[in-house]
């Protein structure tokens, strides 16, 4: 009996120590193929990040935008390189991948509105309907001073000196009116005047007012025009270009 169990133990060492020969010289390879393919991906992910960084300076993107893009592209270089790297020893990826798949499907459901978010701040970033210090209103009638842009949303300062935080995914999705990219902003206001008035004294009084404020243009020109005959006055309406800084 003990002779028995002695050459049992005899036969698994030896089978052991067989597969050990046979195996070691393709572990050892593959385990020294996995390290150099990790050494030399490392260093291209490097480079390529380097010289992503520099494209994205000479294009002048936002410094947000940057950041984000590049530790996003920095995520995803790292991740494929680690499903080679364990690929490469042996590894079956089919079932980490789908892993991976079911996740991210997961979160993207979950965060709707989020992800709608940050694709909408990183078309503002890219393609810049307005930069910080623009004066805006949205569809929705939100206006105010942009003082802020992030990845999910824009900081606005009112007229009223109210911080409004709007969801770049509205932005992103409605008709923006920025006032100050031209330059220049046109305005208009009504002011009523008697029947008895003389309108070419109105008239030169109200332009000599319009030509007395700092912030009103010369060019073009300010119009003064009527515009309607009321019941008991005379609408005129100011027509003047003036500073699109100014609210």
């Amino acid at each position: 009996m003990q002779t028995t169990q002695t050459e049992n133990i005899q036969e698994y060492w030896n089978n052991f120590l067989t597969a050990v020969v046979e195996w070691a010289p393709r572990l050892i390879s593959a385990v020294i193929s996995a390290v150099l393919i990790y050494l030399i991906g490392s260093w291209l992910i490097k480079v390529l990040k380097r010289f992503i960084a520099k494209t994205f300076e000479r294009r002048n993107l936002d410094i947000s935008l940057q950041r984000f893009l590049n530790n996003l592209i920095s995520w995803v270089l790292n991740i494929l390189l680690f499903i080679v790297v364990i690929t490469q020893l042996g590894v079956q990826t089919s079932a980490f991948v789908a892993i991976i798949g079911a996740a991210g499907l997961a979160i993207g459901l979950a965060l709707q509105g989020s992800l709608a978010n940050f694709a909408g701040g990183v078309l503002i970033l890219v393609l810049k309907p307005f930069r910080i210090g623009d004066f805006i209103q949205s569809s929705s009638g939100v206006s105010g001073t942009v003082k802020e842009i992030d990845i999910f949303n824009t900081k606005l300062n009112t007229p009223q000196n109210q911080l409004v935080v709007v969801p770049n995914g509205d932005l992103s999705n409605s008709s923006i009116t920025n006032y100050t990219q031209l330059g220049t902003r046109r305005t208009w206001f009504d002011i009523g005047v008697a029947y008895s008035t003389d309108l070419r004294q109105a008239k030169e009084i109200l332009l000599e007012v319009v030509k007395n404020n700092e912030f009103a243009y010369a060019d073009p020109a300010p119009q003064i025009v009527v515009t309607e005959l009321g019941d008991s006055a005379v609408n005129l309406s100011v027509r003047v270009s003036r500073c699109a800084t100014v609210d």
